[in-house]
């Protein structure tokens, strides 16, 4: 027996657009779903997920404050003027024999005497911004942008209120130095400022002449730290000082465009530091042999780290570049991180001061985590402490909100 079927198609439904139908039908898996995401991806989202409270708190107490620069506050020992950043040196104290001066270095052990106001000012800016970055990204309110904005135009735009685009007055000591190149330390504060305008800029309330205003300053600022002789000392200095000019230089060159300088610090990053400061088992002497050689190998990693988050680009990956003998940011990761979950096991002296401030949730933990998939790294991060309160700690924590690093 035969049997005939009859089809009958609409109008529009030829034999040539049934034909291609039916091959997209066959060709499509059936029954077959998305494939899953990588593994880092997995970490970024479980990360996002972690943060995701904090950063909405945090963003609601950025939408209350208002602007305060470094117009704010001076100090009677300031060379400089009303605009001008100011610190004086760390391990700087009177000398009890002359109190008049000069003073005299206790190395790692921190003056409570010292001003402070811009430091802090410029921290509270960086928690700020970064906080407003971090919840525009999670869930794309132009509010964020907006009061962003207000902070960034105070301290960049405003001719009552900005800062000087230079550091000729920073880490001051005294009956010594009016300001030295160590100094250029304290803006590792605007990093987080920098990689925030980067997430912002495209917001549809980012206006593009202020935005211009911004990318201005920091352009003018890099021109300082690559030519005055303080930002040429800083370059130079062997140890985290030398890695965090780096970044520094990376950081306002990717807001700015400049790829010149993004190039040049990507050389300086594989044939400079990591050569001269990582050891080949990943640890770094230079931070070891000082006084607080735990929180300095904690700071420097983390310095490292972001030099590969700001300048791994699509031609090349900082992430898994290695020397010739081995030497790389996932080397230095593993040898610290055991030192992270158990502290006790730390085969150096311990700092003179803050530790038992430290680690707190590093970046290079989460940051590494989601680069090289290693879910145990990421868990130790979720361990620690997100919101630190200790003023040392927090000045060495430039990057506290990850989400406007991860992609």
């Amino acid at each position: 027996m035969s049997m005939t079927f009859l089809i009958y198609l609409p109008n529009f439904m030829t034999p040539k657009i049934l034909a291609l139908l039916l091959c997209l039908l066959l060709a499509a898996p059936a029954g077959r779903s998305a494939p899953p995401p990588a593994p880092g991806q997995q970490l970024a989202q479980e990360a996002t997920r972690t943060l995701r409270a904090h950063i909405l708190a945090e963003a609601a107490w950025a939408l209350q404050q208002a602007p305060v620069t470094v117009t704010a506050s001076t100090s009677p020992r300031s060379a400089g003027g009303p605009h001008d950043f100011f610190s004086e040196g760390d391990y700087w104290w009177p000398d009890p024999a002359n109190p008049a001066g000069p003073y005299l270095q206790r190395d790692g052990q921190t003056n409570p005497a010292n001003f402070t106001a811009h430091r802090l000012a410029m921290i509270r800016f960086s928690r700020i911004i970064g906080a407003l970055a971090s919840a525009y990204k999670l869930t794309g309110d132009a509010q964020y942008v907006r009061h962003a904005l207000v902070h960034l135009r105070a301290w960049f735009i405003d001719p009552a209120t900005l800062m000087n685009p230079s550091l000729l007055y920073a880490q001051a000591i005294s009956g010594k130095f009016t300001g030295r190149g160590i100094g250029i330390i304290d803006t590792i504060q605007l990093l987080e400022v920098a990689q925030g305008v980067l997430v912002m800029q495209a917001a549809k309330g980012f206006d593009a002449q202020e935005l211009a205003g911004i990318k201005s300053w920091f352009g003018q600022y890099l021109a300082w730290l690559t030519t005055h002789q303080y930002g040429k000392d800083e370059m130079n200095a062997a140890n985290n000082h030398g890695t965090c000019w780096t970044m520094q230089v990376a950081a306002f060159a990717r807001l700015t465009g400049n790829q010149e300088l993004l190039s040049f610090c990507r050389e300086r990053y594989k044939t400079v530091l990591l050569p001269t400061q990582m050891a080949p088992d990943g640890s770094f002497p230079l931070e070891t042999k000082r006084t607080k050689p735990y929180g300095y190998s904690l700071f420097n990693l983390d310095a490292m780290t972001m030099l590969c988050a700001i300048l791994s680009d699509k031609t090349e990956n900082l992430w898994t570049y290695q020397t010739p003998d081995g030497r790389g940011l996932r080397k230095g990761i593993e040898y610290l991180y055991p030192f992270v979950v158990d502290k006790n096991a730390w085969p150096f002296p311990h700092d003179v001061m803050y530790w038992d401030s430290w680690p707190v949730a590093q970046p290079f933990l989460v940051l590494g985590a989601v680069q090289f998939g290693q879910k145990d790294w990421l868990s130790a991060w979720q361990r620690l402490d997100h919101d630190p309160k200790v003023a040392e700690v927090v000045r060495n924590l430039p990057v506290r909100n990850p989400l406007i690093w991860l992609n």
